[in-house]
């Protein structure tokens, strides 16, 4: 049975998040484990979005920190599938932060993770194939190979 591909949209996530002085370290900034958090969670959305499943994280492929957020500054995450495997989802995580007082916005953090779909069996399960539409998701979509190859590179070195 071949599962119908997917738009790479179809599975896009956003959530929005206020940085408040618990989720501060001492140098004033968002603790960067806090981020991942968020990160890893609206990737499983997305993930479960597109595999109408239970997903497992697999791997936190690259986390990429590149402006710090402080307190009263919102995180805008977004989120897209954008790459399949057999049973594995590449998600890609975009993180904003935004003075709601001053409207500068500034990207924070760009991430890959890749997730598995469950089955009911507690076994990987098949996902359908994802096709991009955007500049955006088009420019994911065909860089892809090249992270699953860096990937699989990783995997065989800690063998």
């Amino acid at each position: 049975m071949t599962i119908e591909a997917k738009p790479m949209g179809e599975s896009r996530t956003i959530s929005t998040r206020l940085v408040l002085p618990p989720d501060i370290n001492h140098q004033q900034t968002i603790f960067g484990g806090r981020v991942m958090a968020y990160i890893d969670e609206i990737a499983a959305i997305t993930a479960m979005k597109h595999a109408q499943s239970a997903v497992v994280t697999a791997s936190i492929d690259s986390v990429d920190f590149v402006s710090p957020a402080v307190v009263g500054d919102v995180l805008e995450l977004e989120a897209i599938v954008s790459s399949t495997g057999r049973t594995s989802m590449e998600v890609f995580v975009n993180v904003h932060s935004k003075n709601l007082l001053t409207g500068e916005k500034k990207l924070t953090t760009k991430s890959f993770l890749t997730m598995v779909a469950m089955g009911a069996d507690k076994r990987p399960k098949e996902v359908a194939r994802v096709y991009p539409e955007t500049e955006l998701e088009k420019s994911l979509f065909e860089t892809a190979p090249d992270r699953r190859t860096h990937r699989q590179t990783r995997r065989e070195m800690r063998h």
